[in-house]
């Protein structure tokens, strides 16, 4: 049984990856995308509360998630525009970065394909921390609510989680 007053040693990862490898974002290359001043922006997309949107993201572009209302919660679906069966792994992701992802971190995509989606290249959050109930920010840890586990624990119906308004966003490409 541990003890809590013995200090615990760090966790290791499960894979520790070599100079070069793909694991590791090139730090320079991405510093240079994030600190460009030639950057113009192309959209803004709004979300309300208990909404969700779809849209393309061209290969090669670069998305700003931002919070200009306060503090939310979001989550995040990605696929593949050319291939749909191709998405975004987030266990995979946790277990090649962290539970908690953040600046040089990559969005890994499923099995076969296996491979960066996403280049996480600056977090206004970086420096949030641990609040006082514990929580913290970009977390892989859980899953979305969904309609599901409401009526089981509820038996009430209501169909604005974030499983069903994600759901309702992808309809129109395909994806459900």
């Amino acid at each position: 049984m541990a003890s809590a007053d013995k200090p615990h040693a760090a966790p290791q990862p499960a894979y520790l990856p070599t100079a070069g490898s793909i694991l590791n974002a090139d730090k320079s290359f991405y510093d240079s995308l994030a600190n460009s001043k030639s950057r113009t922006l192309k959209q803004t997309i709004d979300v309300p509360p208990r909404s969700a949107k779809a849209w393309k993201v061209p290969a090669g572009s670069i998305v700003r998630f931002s919070t200009p209302e306060g503090a939310q919660v979001g989550d995040l679906n990605i696929w593949n525009l050319a291939n749909p069966r191709e998405r975004f792994w987030a266990s995979r992701t946790r277990q090649l970065h962290a539970s908690h992802v953040t600046v040089y971190d990559r969005l890994w995509s499923c099995l076969p394909y296996l491979r960066p989606m996403v280049t996480i290249i600056a977090d206004s959050l970086k420096d949030y921390g641990v609040d006082q109930w514990g929580g913290r920010c970009h977390d892989l840890l859980g899953t979305r609510c969904d309609p599901y586990v409401n009526t089981m624990l509820t038996g009430d119906q209501y169909d604005y989680h974030c499983h069903s308004n994600l759901t309702r966003a992808v309809v129109p490409y395909g994806l459900t």
